[in-house]
């Protein structure tokens, strides 16, 4: 069976290169006589290879010396609680902006840990817009203040990095990392779950300033607590081994495709070609404000709802899969991350303008 294009949202599209280097090092890897997945974490081997991903991930992003890069587990979502419980103290005041649904996960567990202010909010619109920064109500003591870059679900992406004196600056990177290059020294923390840029569900990648990784409180569990998995190269158990390993072939692709700035160029590319389809069409609709659609995520509407299963089908029977919007806004959405080419999106727009067509 041949290839198809597959738009979703993650576990997501990988590159087909690193797929066939996987496929390589599956029975024997590096002449062990081994699967790559049965090999030892604390092998030479293995202690290679996370040394290696790690960094070619600083050479990327460009991560100044005095931040740690951490390979953990539980995805983005257990971050959640490992930011408050690591950046304030118990009854301290964090800043969250509320822009879509997994900011607003992120909002409500961290009420479990500290006391959370909601300095701007989009619900008034369905998270179809960034707030202006100007709008904001910030807090005079916050601990941090918590954003979500990219809100994969309602196709929302900050158009800018919000600007936050000297207060640590926390970001939900995980739609948006590795799509193009980032100031690092801006933040405190950027955390990132793995299977939409990174590499395949299982790891997460958590880089904190070091001056940051002593604020975790007393009662933090272990596996919570940033400091330890920073003095024990994120080797406190054993480690998902198998992502990590991925997410090194995957850092290596991108250094090979000329690195974040040639990514940024593609993905810019392949997002206007999308968002231009739909603009030119009375058929379909995007509802996000323009300055803050999302290169990553893209969510369109079809004029008339009863038609969207028969869209799903025939974009299906097309080798175009996994198109179905989010269960909680409907309609449709196609994640193009990086491993998407951009031959799946002239594949995308090709098809919707003859689903055009041939229902107008």
């Amino acid at each position: 069976m041949s290839r198809i294009y597959n738009f979703s949202a993650g576990p997501a599209t990988m590159p087909d290169a690193v797929l066939e280097q996987i496929r390589r090092d599956i029975p024997d890897w590096q002449g062990t006589g081994m699967s790559v997945m049965e090999v030892s974490h604390r092998s030479k081997e293995f202690i290679g290879v996370a040394e290696s991903a790690e960094e070619r991930l600083r050479q990327l992003l460009e991560i100044p010396d005095n931040y740690s890069v951490l390979f953990l587990q539980g995805g983005a979502t257990l971050q959640f609680a490992m930011v408050p419980l690591n950046l304030s103290a118990q009854g301290q005041t964090a800043d969250y902006v509320q822009t879509g649904s997994w900011s607003a996960k992120a909002i409500s567990e961290a009420r479990k840990y500290c006391n959370v202010s909601v300095v701007a909010d989009s619900a008034d619109r369905n998270f179809t817009f960034v707030p202006a920064e100007d709008s904001w109500q910030r807090s005079d003591d916050a601990a941090y203040l918590h954003y979500c870059a990219n809100e994969t679900i309602a196709g929302v992406e900050f158009p800018y990095v919000p600007d936050v004196d000297d207060i640590p600056l926390v970001c939900d990177m995980s739609s948006t990392i590795l799509s193009r290059p980032v100031d690092v020294s801006k933040f405190g923390v950027i955390y990132a779950g793995a299977q939409k840029n990174i590499s395949i569900a299982g790891v997460t990648i958590v880089i904190v300033r070091n001056d940051l990784l002593d604020r975790g409180r007393d009662d933090t569990p272990s596996l919570l607590d940033y400091q330890i998995y920073a003095k024990s190269d994120s080797m406190v158990n054993t480690p998902p081994v198998f992502s990590w390993y991925v997410a090194g072939l995957v850092f290596e692709y991108l250094q090979q495709k000329g690195g974040l700035s040639a990514m940024a160029a593609v993905n810019e590319r392949k997002a206007k070609k999308l968002y231009d389809a739909i603009d030119s069409s009375a058929f379909y609709s995007n509802p996000v404000q323009e300055d803050d659609r999302s290169w990553m995520n893209v969510p369109f509407i079809l004029r008339d709802a009863a038609l969207d299963q028969v869209f799903l089908i025939e974009a299906s029977a097309a080798g175009l899969a996994n198109l179905q919007g989010h269960r909680s806004v409907g309609g449709m959405r196609a994640s193009i991350y990086n491993a998407m080419p951009e031959s799946g999106v002239d594949a995308l727009i090709d098809f919707m303008h003859e689903f055009e067509r041939s229902k107008s």
